[in-house]
């Protein structure tokens, strides 16, 4: 098992959108995991919330017997401040309508089984 090299002080961006938005052709979430990756970002995680609302305050919640299309999506991704901070206006049109998040973290170990 290697550890990869990251500082020990990072950033962790997290952006809140709709399962249901789209940014060219794709799932936004998609295109955003899709450019995180291209752009060598450290990692990065897609996460379907259960319920949740927003700036328009209308519920959006998977319910029993109901596959709710239109879940909240957070995508996670940890990085140096200097990573997140590039890559932020690269995805700035792809969210017309959401919330992005920064916070300060402690990265304690980043490892591969490779």
């Amino acid at each position: 098992m290697g550890d990869m090299v990251l500082p020990t002080q990072g950033q962790l961006l997290r952006i809140f959108v709709n399962e249901v938005d789209k940014h060219k052709g794709l799932p936004t979430y998609e295109w955003i995991l899709g450019e995180a990756r291209r752009q060598g970002l450290a990692g990065a995680t897609v996460l379907r919330g259960l319920q949740g609302f927003g700036a328009h305050s209308h519920v959006h919640t998977a319910k029993v017997l109901r596959l709710s299309a239109d879940l909240p999506i957070i995508i996670e991704i940890v990085d140096t401040t200097e990573k997140i901070e590039a890559f932020l206006p690269s995805i700035e049109e792809a969210v017309p309508e959401g919330l992005a998040t920064l916070e300060k973290v402690d990265i304690r170990f980043y490892r591969s089984r490779k």
